[in-house]
This record gives structure tokens, C-alpha cells and sequence, in this order.
């Protein structure tokens, strides 16, 4: 343990939105009422706003453009290190963390930032990726990034650490959900007359997400009675999107599935879900979205791959399913469509299963333990 304020330097490319994004809002905000000092440098954007409210102070520059103009930032990151006393620099994306990385080794070794690099996704094997597996410390948001690091890269040892990224609770809790919330989103939805149960597959519209297999999946049941809602921005992809409509009239699905669009209030999309779908096709690095669903008492149905191998106890909180196998995935749903008494209490085995273990409260903790345990560790000796 390290007695004092430290100084955190977190890097990313912009803060826009997305899972990096939100987790290093959250990490600056825990730090600040730690009583340490945060740092955030990227290109900006809306979140921006966010964060310096919460406490970190943030500063632009072009760190995550692959051309030279993110180099030339460089000097300007060294002075920043060296002037603000930079204790942690805590590199979050493949260019950021090339540019932060060169600036912290032109400073004597005596001062020089501690480094801290997280593997936020399945990076592609090449020296490019790398760069992530250079800090003193690297942490993987999941046991299958972990498994990735070392397979891949040959990081053994303990300095790979596995810091699961967390839920809000102060946000995804069944408790804090009005009624109305729930019955107002149902109107928007046109879902009032509607069968159920509803089986909702929220995300981004891309093929990676798995929309298509789960269409296929749902031809083969659609004598049971349900009714499947994807939450999502169709202006992201307008063209996948029609798509997806067109294939659910040539599977006889219309009017089984509804396509909400984007979604502000996710808290009471879950409260009025029974069943969530996360159907990827290609592994997720950790998947918050299963996460918060079981936060707030919804059973997972899942592909078995990435994160989902972590976040759900087959048989006690959700279901999971071979990405390959569209029988297998029509049968697992067939059976949390059917089995009402098995969904709710698979919601209460999952509610209190990520309560206890994927919290945005111990993500914060650990990195900030991770933090003061290295900074409290002897320096390597070239």
C-alpha cells in the first residue's frame, strides 16, 4: 500500500462512447474521491464533460490517429509526465499506448511514470498489438483475454492481471426502476399487445452481434409463443438493418420481432425483458450488456464464447450455446421461452452472482490496489 496521492495519467483515443470510454470515466471518478490526482488525454468529445464534472482534468491532443501527427505529441507528453509528477500511465488503446510509451522512456528512469496497459479486446497478433503487452502491469478484462495474452503473446507470470470491467449498481438495480419507466417503454415499443415472453438482443447493428443467427434460431420456434425485440441504432448500418427486416419477412417473423431502435433508459429495457440475448459471433472481450442484464434480474441466453464463458454459470444464471449450432441455440431458447418458474429463478441466481463479482465498485478497488502495488514495487534494473 502507498501512502499519499498518486497522479494517474490515463490515454485513449477519444471519449465518444463505448466500454473503454465509460471505464476510464469510471476509474477517474473513483481515483478523484480516493483522493488521488486524475489525468485523461485524448482527442475529446462529448464525454468530456462527464469526466472533468467527476474531478479528472482532461487534455486534448491527437493521440489516437495511426499517422505521424499523433507522434509529434511526444515532447508535449514528456513535459506533461515530468511537470505533473506522473506516477501512473495507464495506457488503454494500440496507438495511444505507442506514443505514451515512447514519451515515458525518454525521461530519466528515476521520475518515469510507472506503466499500465489493459487488453480491452482480442487484438490482432502482430508487432503492432504488442505495444499492450509492454506495461509493468497488463490487465485483461476477462479470464479469455487473459488465456489470449499468454497464448498469444507468451505474458506469463504475474504481470498479467484479470480486472473484470464492472456493472453500475447505482444504475442497474431492479429497485430503483419506476413502474412507469417500464410501461412507458412498452408503449414507445408498441409492445402492450404483444406476446410474451420478450426476448430482447440488444447492441450495436453489425453482423459481429449475431442478429442474423438469432433470426434463425427464432424460425425454428416461432410456433411458441414469445415475441423478440433488437435494441439498437439502425442509422449505424441503415442498409444491414433493412436487411435484417427483409429476412424476418422471409421467415415468417413479422410481427414477432420488433426493432426499437436506440435506447436511453437500458435499466427498464431489462425490467421489461424476460429473457436477453447476447448472440455474438465472434468472442466479446468481457460483455458488459450480460452483465447488466443479470444485474437486474434477467437470464442470459449466450453464445460460449469470450466473456460470456465468465460472466454465466450455465444452468444457474443463463444458458450458453455453441456460436455454430443453430439447433443448439433453438433449443436453449425453447427452454427459457417454455420453463417461466426456470427464467425467474435463474434471474435471482444472476442478480446476486454479478452482485458479488462484476461490479463497477471492484473494478475500481482493483486497479487502484493494482496501481499502488506497482508503483510501490522495486524498478526493473536495464
Amino acid at each position: 500500500m502507498v501512502a499519499g496521492t498518486l497522479t494517474i495519467v490515463q490515454m485513449l483515443p477519444e471519449l465518444i462512447t463505448g466500454g473503454v470510454e465509460r471505464g476510464t470515466l469510471e476509474i477517474g471518478a473513483f481515483l478523484v474521491k480516493k483522493g488521488h490526482r486524475s489525468i485523461v488525454v485524448s482527442n475529446g468529445g462529448p464525454m468530456v464533460d462527464e469526466l472533468v464534472q467527476n474531478g479528472s482534468k482532461h487534455i486534448t491532443l491527437p493521440v489516437g490517429y495511426k499517422t505521424p501527427r499523433s507522434f509529434f505529441c511526444i515532447p508535449r507528453l514528456r513535459r506533461l509526465f515530468v511537470q505533473e509528477k506522473v506516477d501512473i500511465l495507464h495506457l488503454r488503446s494500440r496507438v495511444p499506448a505507442w506514443v505514451g510509451l515512447l514519451a515515458a522512456k525518454t525521461i530519466n528512469k528515476k521520475i518515469q511514470p510507472r506503466i499500465v496497459t489493459t487488453f480491452h479486446g482480442f487484438y490482432s497478433i502482430n508487432p503492432y498489438s504488442a505495444v499492450m503487452t509492454k506495461g509493468e502491469r497488463v490487465i485483461a478484462v476477462s479470464r479469455p483475454i487473459k488465456d489470449h495474452i499468454r497464448e498469444k503473446y507468451g505474458v506469463f507470470g504475474d504481470r498479467v492481471k484479470t480486472i473484470n470491467r464492472g456493472f453500475d449498481a447505482s444504475r442497474f438495480d431492479p429497485g430503483l426502476v419506476n413502474p412507469k419507466q417500464v410501461s412507458d417503454l412498452k408503449k414507445k415499443w408498441s409492445l402492450v399487445n404483444k406476446k410474451s415472453p420478450f426476448m430482447m438482443l440488444p447492441g450495436r447493428f453489425t453482423k459481429l452481434k449475431g442478429h442474423m443467427l438469432f433470426l434463425s434460431a427464432l424460425e425454428k420456434i416461432k410456433h411458441l409463443s414469445w415475441t423478440a425485440i433488437f435494441v439498437g441504432d439502425e442509422n449505424e448500418k441503415p442498409e444491414y438493418a433493412v436487411l435484417l427486416k427483409k429476412e424476418t419477412l422471409k421467415r415468417g417473423l413479422e410481427g414477432r420481432v420488433v426493432f426499437a431502435g436506440h435506447c436511453n433508459d437500458m435499466p427498464a429495457a431489462f425490467m421489461l425483458s424476460d429473457i436477453m440475448v447476447s448472440a455474438s459471433i465472434h468472442p466479446e472481450s468481457f460483455g458488459r450488456v450480460a452483465v447488466e442484464s443479470q444485474a437486474m434480474g434477467v437470464p442470459v441466453v449466450a453464445t460460449a464464447l469470450g466473456g460470456s464463458l465468465e460472466t454465466i454459470i450455465p444452468g444457474e444464471t443463463g444458458w450458453l450455446f455453441p456460436h455454430t449450432d443453430i439447433d443448439a441455440f433453438a433449443k436453449v431458447l425453447a427452454e427459457a421461452v417454455a420453463d417461466q418458474e426456470k427464467r425467474q429463478s435463474m434471474g435471482r441466481q444472476a442478480k446476486v452472482w454479478v452482485g458479488k463479482n462484476f461490479t463497477t465498485q471492484l473494478m475500481c478497488e482493483r486497479t487502484l490496489m493494482l496501481y499502488e502495488d506497482l508503483v510501490a514495487a522495486p524498478r526493473k534494473q536495464s
